[in-house]
């Protein structure tokens, strides 16, 4: 009988865990939601710090976010852009398939690796460095500085690297995508003869309006995610320096999970809606 117990006992400690888990993961993307909402309302009713001010928080967040990366993601782009064309061209010539090869790009580059790899980047790049740089500004007590000049740190610290991480993320997926497309091209056009021209029209008929729906869609939540998420974090400082590392790494964390599971439960919903559209669901 006391085996049963104890066994009963640690089943529903588990579920006990399980659901404190599932309620902190409600609570923190509430909590990070409203918090996109109330830097939008504060930068609209609060003009403390006026306009010029805020635009210009958020042109070197654009600068240090967008323009910095552009070496990495051109180096990655390059890479990832000539290899995928070269597998699929390969392979596809052998399959005797190659009007194909347009349509395998946009599935690969521009619906799901251009949108990971991007957000990826600015995760490891901008996030670690706002949630510090917020963290380091909660420990030096300007968060309260701005508050005593009654200055909103939503309206002028959030907003803007919310809405700079947003343009700036939409920027580079499309910066890596052509590069990916034409830089690759011209790399793979040393070891495989395909004309210019064909290959164009491939991705010409590949296109869809979707694929721009999926790429607005993608690239706005990893710009916006992203960025709150750090903000959030570096906000929950309190006691000391020693706690910037910690709110850090868990800015990262949190960001590549909220990332890679809203890509993979678009990329989910839309393959579930062509599947019904077909009618093989």
């Amino acid at each position: 009988m006391s085996y049963f117990t104890k066994a009963a006992s640690g089943f529903f400690h588990q579920i006990d865990g399980l659901g404190a888990r599932v309620l902190y993961v409600i609570e923190y993307t509430l909590n990070v939601l409203l918090m996109i909402y109330l830097s939008i309302r504060a930068t609209i009713f609060d003009q403390a710090q006026g306009f010029r001010t805020v635009l210009s928080v958020v042109s070197a967040q654009i600068y240090f976010t967008g323009f910095q990366a552009l070496p990495l993601i051109t180096v990655l782009a390059l890479a990832s852009g000539s290899i995928v064309i070269m597998q699929s061209s390969a392979q596809l010539s052998l399959l005797g398939g190659n009007e194909m090869i347009g349509s395998l790009l946009v599935v690969v580059i521009v619906r799901e690796v251009a949108p990971l790899i991007t957000a990826l980047i600015v995760i490891a790049r901008s996030g670690t460095a706002v949630a510090s740089e917020i963290g380091n500004m909660r420990v030096n007590k300007e968060i309260e500085a701005l508050e005593a000049m009654g200055i909103n740190p939503l309206s002028y610290i959030v907003f803007p690297r919310l809405l700079g991480g947003i343009v700036s993320v939409m920027c580079l997926a499309f910066y890596y995508i052509f590069i990916s497309l034409i830089g690759g091209f011209l790399v793979t056009k040393i070891v495989h003869d395909m004309p210019f021209a064909f290959y164009a029209e491939s991705l010409a008929r590949a296109f869809t309006a979707e694929d721009v729906l999926l790429f607005l869609l993608k690239n706005s939540f990893s710009g916006a995610i992203i960025f709150v998420v750090c903000c959030y974090q570096g906000l929950l400082v309190k006691l000391g320096s020693h706690e910037v590392p910690q709110v850090t790494t868990k800015a990262v964390v949190n960001s590549i999970i909220y990332v890679t599971t809203f890509n993979l439960t678009v990329t989910t919903l839309f393959y579930l809606n062509q599947l019904i559209q077909l009618g093989l669901i």
